[in-house]
């Protein structure tokens, strides 16, 4: 079976450290059932191509784990079936084996020489030439186009001299798309043996805590997320309906809590009157794709083919900004259930990163999400949670070189903002600020969304361009910053980006009133009041 994944990425051989394969070698790994082959057909400066091939011995297979116990749902459980098979010839969950182990550092987005490579989304492409793709190539499309792929899956005929007996099971796959490669290697992982639905080994409880682990950051909001936790789990009902609810757990926390928590919307618009819902029959939108901002679906810059979803771009977005700021020690203001956090934490640049919320509750999903109790000392170290109202000084906060308020502002009643803005501009005054707020204007675009409502039911205001530009200008003169204001999303020309953006950068030697007495404090929030 084989597996290529190809870059035109300048230059493009910096595959190699990503995938910490070097172009010049042909190396072997022995696996239980298997040995897999890892080389590279092309390596140049503009196109490179990485190359997994696995051959299976169908003598090791046929022993199984545990001491031979076979999955009894998967036809390969009968005696003969375990030697005669296309185990040996069709991608399967014995290539995602082989993935697991091979690209180990790369599945967790690690790379010690091209870290900041790492953290960036390239254009790739990835083939499947023989995928065995139980309900045809319709089921690839629906499981990968909504992570931003391109798909072409090609059904491949029986018999090309007989094209009358029909289409096999298999399927040519071919994925294109702009990811980060760590991205692309979790989807594999997690698909591969979803669209086979056999798997070559007995499933057992831990196999949920696989799932999730390589599912972080999309599964939860995946529109076929059930579809893909039973396939992945071989159909077992207990092992399925055990991960669909700790799934279930990190979509609630993007949901807005109470007690004026600064949080992250949930993945589904509030409910409009006669309006169906996303499970109405209606394409998924990007909002329930992505699970960040609770949008109705759009005409324009839907999560289609070949796009990723406006949270995953988002997302995408603010580790860019970090990133050429050079921070290495960031805050996550309002984290909600940690969907940034987790980014953060698999990037290794970071050797900080906090997590704040006014809400224990989601901090504890936040902490589940990250498997604080199960990293290792040195890794959890790294991270902290902490409960913090935004509204009010906390000294823990000083000190840090960036902060991220993604999807927060538009949540505080407007009156609140100024101590907002004194206490993470003034009092914590991280050298790097990165903003992000919907766009209203581009609300017309959304399918379903009465004028007039905002795009989730928490939001407190929506800011046109011109009200975020003269916010962002006023809060940067005002605590010695400077601003840079953008946008993400399809870039529509009548009504700009679907979320604004901004980054503000401390001005250096700037004198704050930070050393100033409490009295001076106080005046000057009743000023701006």
């Amino acid at each position: 079976m084989l597996l290529t994944l190809t870059t035109t990425h300048r230059p493009a051989t910096d595959l190699g450290y990503l995938l910490v394969k070097h172009p010049d070698r042909v190396q072997s790994f022995e696996l239980p059932a298997s040995t897999a082959h890892v080389f590279y057909p092309e390596a140049g400066e503009d196109r490179c191509t990485a190359a997994l091939l696995v051959e299976v011995d169908p003598q090791r297979l046929g022993v199984g784990r545990r001491g031979g116990r076979k999955q009894a749902s998967t036809p390969e459980s009968f005696t003969l079936g375990q030697y005669v098979n296309d185990r040996a010839y069709a991608a399967s969950s014995l290539l995602a084996s082989a993935l697991s182990t091979v690209f180990r550092s790369s599945l967790r987005g690690e790379s010690r020489d091209r870290p900041e490579l790492a953290a960036t989304a390239i254009p790739l492409e990835v083939r499947v030439p023989v995928l065995r793709c139980r309900g045809g190539a319709d089921v690839a499309g629906r499981l990968f186009a909504p992570l931003g792929w391109t798909v072409t899956a090609t059904p491949i005929p029986l018999d090309e001299q007989h094209p009358d007996w029909g289409d096999s099971r298999y399927v040519d796959l071919v994925l294109t798309g702009t990811l980060r490669v760590a991205d692309a290697l979790n989807h594999l992982y997690v698909l591969l043996p979803v669209l086979d639905d056999a798997k070559h080994y007995w499933v057992a409880p831990d196999e949920i805590d696989k799932l999730l682990r390589a599912g972080a950051g999309w599964l939860a909001d995946h529109p076929e997320r059930a579809l893909i936790t039973r396939r992945y789990l071989a159909h077992r009902r207990a092992l399925a309906g055990q991960a669909l609810a700790r799934l279930s757990e990190l979509r609630l926390a993007d949901e807005p809590l109470p007690d004026d928590s600064i949080d992250e919307p949930p993945a589904d618009p509030a409910p409009v009157a006669g309006v169906p819902g996303p499970d109405a029959g209606t394409p998924q939108s990007e909002a329930g794709a992505a699970g960040h901002e609770g949008e109705a679906a759009p005409t324009a810059d839907a999560a289609g083919p070949g796009r990723a979803s406006l949270a995953v771009r988002r997302r995408e977005a603010v580790l860019a900004a970090l990133a050429a700021s050079g921070a290495t020690r960031v805050l996550d203001l309002g984290c909600g259930g940690g969907a940034l956090l987790t980014a953060l934490v698999a990037d290794r640049r970071y050797t900080e990163v906090v997590g704040t919320d006014i809400s224990t509750h989601a901090l504890t999903l936040a902490a589940r999400r990250l498997r604080l109790d199960r990293l290792p000392e040195r890794q959890r170290d790294r991270i902290r949670l902490w409960q913090s109202a935004l509204t009010y000084r906390d000294d823990r906060l000083r000190g840090y070189d960036a902060a991220v308020l993604m999807e927060v502002i538009e949540h505080l009643d407007p009156p609140r903002l100024p101590a907002l803005e004194d206490a993470v501009l003034g009092h914590a005054r991280p050298g790097t600020v990165v903003v992000t707020t919907p766009n209203v204007e581009y609300n017309v675009r959304y399918e379903g969304l009465p004028t007039g409502r905002f795009r989730h039911a928490d939001h407190r205001f929506e800011w046109t361009r011109a009200e975020f530009a003269a916010w962002v200008e006023r809060v940067a003169a005002t605590y010695g910053y400077t601003a840079a204001i953008g946008g993400v999303g399809e870039e529509d020309p009548e009504v700009g980006a679907p979320t604004q953006l901004a980054v503000l950068t401390r001005t250096e030697n700037t004198t704050t009133e930070d050393s100033t007495t409490e009295d001076t404090t106080t005046d000057r929030k009743e000023e701006r009041r």
